[in-house]
């Protein structure tokens, strides 16, 4: 598809905006900003404080708007005000970064199996009783049996004449007991049937349905404006979905004595969020997958979703991952790697005994002295369009996506290791910001969004990427944020906690600050940047562009150039006349006012999941092919097969 460039020649680039977003995570739903404003909650206005406390009642089961009268979860009439002023300490306590609750799993009491020997005191034949039901067959050697002598038992008696192993039930203490988890009271299982999903699907249905709820315009309506084959699903997880309904039970089952399920194995893939959009969500028929790239997963779907569009390919694109890693074998992974703030490396961060109880919520320290990152959940999404259909629908423009980079680290000594390849997408990331804003506007109205994980290396290394290309590019004193010190290390939806995050910053004007810090460590590179210490206010249109950086296990980097929606307002006027800009805002102003109206119900309480099973299947009776087109039934639009030849001169 030929469009205008900004500066009025020909290209084939289409500008990725953000029409939609949503998600959950340890400081709340997204969508509406309010997750980003419970980081800022301090700072911001008595209005938006209390829409946000409220979106955490309402979210959580607190509160709900019901027959005229607002409600507690007792049922009880309460005056909305008095109420939400007795539960705020409540509400704040019970997001972000926190003591891992027993919702979960009881970190106090964790099973484990201790492999032992059993053999008789006095060298003798060991008599004991067992269920039929749990005779081990075939029979270990030196084994024999004879019926019980209760015969109304369901028993058989068993005599040993050789020592054999046996598994132990035992239980331990967690060595972690931080985490960055939902909000207390919020079970995205109840929302809809759940039908044992792993949790990771669980949160991808909701955080899903938010991004699509958020866009203030009806699916069904927008899906006619484009080809089936144009609309494309880049979602999943970095680790797959490990609880027990997913891969962690597969591979647990037969060790702990229960069976394996049939959906363990199927519902436990890493693009499974993705696939669950596009079957019980959206319904749709375009090009779908995911790339799995560590912490770097959600920027690497960014980057396959904005080719689309820019190539012209796709018109709409949900970019999103869900990750939910909270189980007791993850913490013990990285545990085990030293790659978490355990409870005893913060007493003695603190200087504690080890008696005293850590101080849980700064256990992420990212630039400060610190001693690992803190494990935490959290889904995300986005819908981008390309500009013209956005213009064309009166959408809702949170910001655009300039561009992506992503490149590998090189030859490792160590796999975990970092190398060169964040220094290459930070450069390009920072290049690209200003081929579009300029050099003034780089260096005077951006910031960074850091990865920011609150390790010892991650300090060292991140912070001497960024402050070398601040040299290289003249920027002083760049502001530099990390929101892990809140949500903790989300792995594959990292990057979607900082973009959304970003987006805030353009509806309220405020960059959060790493407020878990009481300095910057004296091996941090900082003679370039500025560690925000705390909240900088910059105003709504303070701002031009962010720069979110990713680095991910393994090698994987990845930055993304994303900038502000009156950027992005500005470019496209140069591309659209005033007349159809006037319009496209016309044509906003009922947009913005669905979206609001979304929102307002979810303040209330209402649930507007999105969750189709099992509705409007499509079969071999559905679709009518020749040899140029592809026709669906109830779709308006047509799938060409008059496919370009990119091979054109190469062909007789």
């Amino acid at each position: 598809m030929i469009v205008k460039q900004l500066n009025g020649s020909s290209c084939m680039a289409n500008l990725p905006v953000i029409t939609g977003f949503g998600g959950i995570n340890a400081a709340g739903r997204s969508a509406g900003h309010h997750a980003y404003r419970r980081m800022v909650l301090d700072s911001l206005p008595a209005n938006k404080a209390k829409s946000t406390r409220l979106s955490l009642a309402a979210l959580t089961g607190k509160l709900r708007f019901e027959g005229g009268q607002w409600l507690a979860s007792n049922g009880e009439t309460v005056e909305l005000d008095t109420f939400l002023s007795s539960i705020s300490d409540q509400l704040d306590e019970q997001t972000l970064i926190r003591e891992l609750e027993q919702n979960l799993f009881d970190p106090n009491h964790l099973l484990f199996h201790r492999k032992t020997s059993v053999a008789s005191s006095d060298g003798d034949s060991l008599q004991f009783e067992l269920s039929k039901k749990h005779l081990p067959d075939p029979l270990p050697l030196g084994w024999s049996v004879s019926d019980s002598e209760d015969r109304s038992s369901n028993k058989l008696a068993i005599t040993a004449t050789e020592n054999f192993d046996v598994l132990l039930q035992c239980y331990r203490k967690s060595s972690v007991h931080s985490a960055g988890q939902l909000p207390s009271g919020f079970d995205p299982a109840a929302l809809y049937p759940s039908r044992n999903h792993p949790r990771g699907l669980q949160l991808t249905v909701y955080a899903a349905s938010e991004a699509i709820n958020s866009l203030g315009l009806e699916w069904d309506e927008l899906k006619q404006k484009v080809s089936p084959d144009q609309v494309c699903v880049y979602a999943g997880s970095g680790m797959g979905q490990m609880d027990y309904n997913g891969y962690g039970g597969m591979l647990q089952a037969r060790l702990i004595g229960k069976k394996v399920s049939s959906k363990q194995l199927a519902l436990g893939y890493a693009e499974m969020p993705a696939d669950f959009i596009n079957a019980y969500l959206i319904g749709n028929l375009g090009t779908t997958g995911t790339s799995v790239a560590a912490c770097a997963t959600f920027l690497y779907n960014l980057r396959q979703g904005i080719r689309d569009i820019q190539t012209g390919s796709h018109r709409i694109a949900i970019i999103g991952t869900s990750e939910a890693p909270l189980a007791p074998e993850i913490f013990d992974g990285f545990a085990t790697m030293g790659a978490l703030a355990d409870d005893a490396a913060l007493r003695e961060l603190d200087g504690l005994s080890p008696e005293q109880m850590p101080d849980f919520r700064r256990a992420c320290r990212p630039f400060d002295h610190n001693v690992g990152f803190t494990l935490a959940e959290s889904a995300q999404f986005v819908v981008l369009m390309d500009d013209a259909l956005a213009i064309e629908m009166g959408a809702n423009i949170y910001g655009a996506v300039n561009e992506v980079f992503i490149n590998a680290d090189g030859h490792k000594k160590s796999i975990a290791s970092p190398g060169l390849g964040n220094y290459i997408s930070m450069a390009k990331a920072v290049a690209a910001t200003r081929n579009l804003i300029g050099n003034e506007a780089l260096q005077q109205r951006t910031f960074v969004q850091a990865h920011g994980t609150g390790t010892p290396q991650n300090r060292k290394t991140e912070s001497h990427i960024i402050n070398e290309i601040a040299k290289s590019f003249n920027i002083k004193d760049w502001p530099v944020a990390a929101i892990k010190s809140y949500l903790g290390h989300s792995l594959a939806s990292s990057a979607g906690d900082q973009l959304t995050a970003s987006l805030g910053v353009w509806s309220d004007g405020i960059i959060p600050g790493i407020l878990t810090i009481r300095g910057v460590a004296d091996d941090v590179h900082c003679s370039h940047l500025n560690f925000l210490q705390s909240h900088k206010e910059v105003g709504n249109e303070g701002i031009d562009a962010v720069i979110i950086n990713s680095k991910g296990f393994g090698g994987n980097n990845a930055s993304a150039s994303i900038i502000g929606p009156h950027i992005a307002i500005k470019m496209l006027s140069k591309r659209y006349s005033a007349e159809e800009i006037k319009s496209y805002k016309k044509r906003n102003e009922a947009v913005l006012e669905s979206a609001q109206k979304t929102d307002e119900q979810a303040l209330a309480g209402t649930n507007s999941i999105i969750y189709k099973f099992d509705h409007n299947v499509l079969g071999r009776e559905s679709i009518a092919i020749d040899d140029s087109k592809i026709k669906v039934s109830g779709i308006d639009k047509e799938i060409s097969l008059q496919l370009n030849n990119s091979y054109k001169d190469m062909c007789d």
